[in-house]
């Protein structure tokens, strides 16, 4: 008869790589084709460039192809790494100083970037061939899901490429080294028996395939690989005998916070997903915190129930906006753009080019929409908001290539911007769900100030 210890103890170990299909590499770095120099830089925030208008001699296909792989770099005894490899190709060009690539992590909102300069006399000599440039050193996870940008240094608007990558999961014969493993110990005697991982939900959901266990074998130990510890995943035993009971161990059943942090962002279409691999009963909605220490207001009409997939579509990105759990295990807060700092725009406050008005100028990466409202700071939030301004939008042609595109403008009176607890309170039109952003206190005896 199978025991309950046989499924009662898992422990936790890293299994050496055997190399098969994914290459090795024994050191991560930056070349590039043959008679190009370049030089490798780190930039940890594509997100904080803003993009210039392209000189109309530059084609919008000079960046030609993104390629996008997995290797590994093995160093004993620390095991192995998986790192993504990037490859671009594209016709340089007088203005192109190099290429710029990040990866974004869809499901916690790391990014990477690592750019390369192209010296300038190489550019020269090499004027009408095509350049390859190779970046390895991204670090990735095991069945991580990726969004990979390449853009041009600098930034020139409309040139870039987007592309969305999976990295192999356990079932990978190769990956599969790499991922933790539950082993099953030793029972001695007794009948044979299966033993499999599977995902707790309305019924235990295979996570892996079933594995026999004979009497007659050497050896009793079994190993499962699976890749994340979630609160849901189970071992499951039973013996190899029709109608048999089965017998179920759950050792991450405490471990819940996994469950908050599947938040994913697809910066293309600005989609916000939340997507809890175990069940889930509760309520999600999206807030945004007003300042340091105040609550976190919901947004209207952002109430969903908490059964499965939630999707915000149209999310305009903003450290201040975060998601909201409110189930039988709590009310957690997840803010998956807090950390990065990355503004999907930024307002500036300068005297009009009329007497006696502020100009309340926004910057943007792309073509957006803006709402102003003048508001009084209470004690209290939100604010009281009083008179709501549309900002004049900018074509994305029009002004100096070599400044930061204005996407609208809106000038108010001085009187009224400048009256003590006075604030401009912001937020973007275009996108569903929008956090407002707030500047108070403006310097109106220097008539000027910023806010991201």
């Amino acid at each position: 008869m199978l025991t309950g210890q046989a499924v009662a103890l898992l422990s936790l170990t890293w299994s050496a790589y055997q190399s098969l299909a994914v290459p090795r590499v024994s050191e991560c770095g930056l070349s590039c084709s043959q008679g190009f120099t370049c030089k490798s830089r780190v930039n940890r925030n594509i997100f904080n460039s803003f993009c210039q208008q392209p000189p109309t001699s530059m084609s919008r296909s000079v960046l030609e192809a993104l390629a996008l792989s997995t290797a590994m770099k093995c160093s004993p005894p620390d095991g192995c790494a998986l790192l993504l490899r990037v490859q671009a190709s594209l016709m340089p060009h007088e203005s192109l100083r190099g290429l710029e690539a990040c990866s974004v992590s869809l499901d916690t909102q790391e990014t990477q970037c690592q750019s390369v300069r192209i010296r300038r006399a190489s550019r020269r000599l090499q004027r009408g061939q095509q350049l390859q440039v190779h970046f390895d050193c991204f670090e990735v996870g095991v069945a991580q899901s990726l969004y990979v940008t390449l853009r041009t240094v600098p930034h020139f608007c409309g040139i870039q490429l987007d592309q969305q990558y999976q990295v192999e999961d356990c079932s990978d014969e190769d990956v599969g080294g790499t991922c933790r493993t539950a082993l099953v110990p030793e029972a001695p005697g007794g009948p044979d028996y299966y033993v499999r991982l599977c995902l707790k939900r309305f019924t235990c959901e295979e996570a892996g395939a079933p594995v026999r266990v004979t009497a007659d074998g050497v050896s009793r130990r079994v190993s499962l690989p699976y890749s994340q510890e979630l609160p849901c995943l189970c071992l499951e035993a039973w013996p190899a005998t029709p109608d048999a009971v089965r017998i179920q161990a759950c050792p991450f059943k405490d471990d819940t916070e996994t469950l908050w942090d599947a938040v994913y962002y697809q910066p293309g279409s600005q989609a916000l997903s939340w997507e809890p691999p175990c069940p889930v009963s509760g309520h999600v909605s999206l807030c945004w915190r007003p300042g340091p220490g105040a609550p976190c207001l919901e947004l209207e009409h952002s109430g969903r129930p908490a059964h499965g997939r939630v999707r915000y579509p149209l999310v305009d990105a903003q450290p201040q906006l975060c998601l909201k759990f409110s189930t039988s295990l709590g009310v957690r807060l997840r803010c998956p753009f807090q950390q990065l700092g990355f503004p999907a725009w930024k307002m500036t406050v300068q005297p009009a080019p009329a007497p006696g008005r502020l100009r309340v100028a926004f910057f943007s990466p792309s073509p957006a929409r803006f709402q102003v409202c003048l508001c009084h700071q209470g004690g209290t939030w939100p604010s009281a908001c009083r008179r709501v301004l549309q900002a004049t939008a900018i074509p994305a042609a029009s002004g100096d290539p070599t400044e930061e595109p204005v996407a609208a403008f809106v000038d108010i009176p001085e009187d009224e911007a400048c009256a003590p607890g006075t604030c401009i309170q912001v937020r973007r039109t275009d996108a569903h769900f929008s956090a407002p952003q707030q500047l108070c206190d403006l310097p109106c005896a220097a008539t000027q100030g910023t806010a991201a």
